[in-house]
């Protein structure tokens, strides 16, 4: 079932060991939200039509964080690769690169199709990642315990539709939010048990009773403790990150973050905030040195943003090294891996990190992504085959801890 769309990339051939893809993407279904609400909230979420076309409202707010929440029709896969690999060269819209958008396919609501979907494609195993839900956190931030509900809810939707670990290939992430290091232990054990091998939270503070704090300060110390003992993989999915408040008060306006409206200000002035400010607080307020094992997988940030991070670790380190049980970029390298955006230079990542913590992730299917997740093989061609293996087979196979089968059958 090849989606045609017209992209700068061609696809290439599948190579001789197994690709895993820690960055693929589900399209929710329509109830995706609602279907596991108790009765109490039943208007929560809540789909109404605007101008002929469907919208969510979320309490009372209608929200254009996602144009299309129903995702009946998405843009292409890749169909923005122009705009992120800086070749938009006649300044088009986003809008206006996607062209004709499709309707959406089985592949991209349901794991048996998707499965046959990845063995076409070329990709043996993915961490496959929602889309609609990332918008729950920041719009519930003012009432932890109805953030709770919502984010249970979508994650007994997903192992509904997807399960947690799908013939051993799809690791779909269900939400963790620990708005009261119980609340996390609880909702944790919940998709422990179901065979979660992957979840996700997004990089940001959690909301409390007390409001937004870091979820890696000590308070939180009894969840992480159940995260480093239960082996289970951190994923920092990017999200709404809940920057566009501080982005606001640049341009004196209000106004929800939305999703491929992008402005040169914001472009400029948030590139990597967000999940630098959530690895130096999981280093800075000493987390990842009380809590070794624990193993955070940056996805979908980028890559361009580490560079930036150490530098300041590095030098507050040495102006305060009294404050450090570890090195700071020990811990960096030791306890993070990182999936860069396939547009992005390896080259200053892999010189910090090594390539034994770089992950490939082709965001299918995206706008934003690859058309053709194997076309990624296209962009590392000057580096050792062994380094290639690595980025696009082994590091994530370890983090899951399964053994890689031979190639799946993907085009030649």
């Amino acid at each position: 079932m090849t989606i045609a769309v017209d992209s700068p990339e061609a696809g290439s051939s599948a190579p001789d060991f197994p690709v895993f893809d820690v960055d693929n993407h589900l399209y929710e279904t329509e109830d995706a939200l609602t279907r596991h609400l108790p009765a109490a909230h039943r208007d929560l979420f809540r789909f109404v039509e605007l101008n002929g076309r469907k919208k969510l409202v979320v309490r009372s707010l209608l929200t254009e964080y996602i144009p299309n929440p129903t995702f009946e029709v998405v843009a292409r896969p890749g169909s923005h690769m122009a705009f992120y690999a800086s070749e938009n060269t006649e300044g088009k819209s986003l809008r206006e690169l996607a062209g004709k958008p499709m309707r959406t396919v089985p592949a991209f609501r349901e794991p048996a199709a998707r499965l046959a979907l990845m063995d076409e494609q070329g990709l043996d195993t993915c961490l496959m990642f929602p889309t609609l839900a990332s918008l729950i956190e920041e719009r519930l931030r003012d009432d932890p315990k109805l953030t709770d509900v919502a984010i249970h809810a979508f994650n007994e939707w997903l192992h509904d539709d997807w399960t947690y670990d799908y013939q051993g290939r799809i690791f779909a992430t269900p939400i963790i939010t620990p708005t009261t290091p119980e609340a996390g232990i609880r909702e944790l054990e919940t998709v422990l048990g179901r065979g979660a091998k992957v979840v996700l939270m997004r990089p940001a503070p959690v909301t409390g009773s007390r409001g937004p704090r870091s979820p890696f300060l000590p308070e939180f110390d009894p969840f992480w403790a159940r995260v480093q003992e239960s082996g289970v993989i951190v994923a920092l999915h990017a999200s709404d990150s809940g920057y566009q408040e501080y982005l606001n008060t640049w341009e004196g306006r209000d106004g929800e973050f939305v999703a491929f409206k992008p402005k040169t200000f914001a472009y400029v002035a948030d590139g990597g905030r967000s999940i630098q400010d959530t690895l130096a607080s999981a280093i800075c307020h000493g987390m990842l040195d009380r809590f070794p094992r624990v193993r955070l997988v940056s996805v979908e940030n980028g890559g361009s943003w580490v560079g930036v991070l150490a530098k300041n670790l590095e030098l507050t380190y040495k102006k305060m090294p009294q404050e450090f049980q570890t090195h700071p970029l020990e811990l960096l390298r030791r306890n993070v891996w990182i999936n860069p955006f396939w547009e992005d230079s390896l080259d200053g990542l892999i010189g910090l990190m090594g390539t034994d913590r770089v992950c490939f992730g082709s965001d299918y299917p995206h706008a934003e992504g690859l058309a053709e997740p194997l076309s990624f093989l296209d962009r590392i061609t000057d580096l050792p085959p062994a380094d290639v293996e690595r980025i696009m087979s082994t590091n994530l196979a370890d983090l899951l801890g399964v053994t890689r089968s031979a190639p799946a059958a993907g085009k030649a």
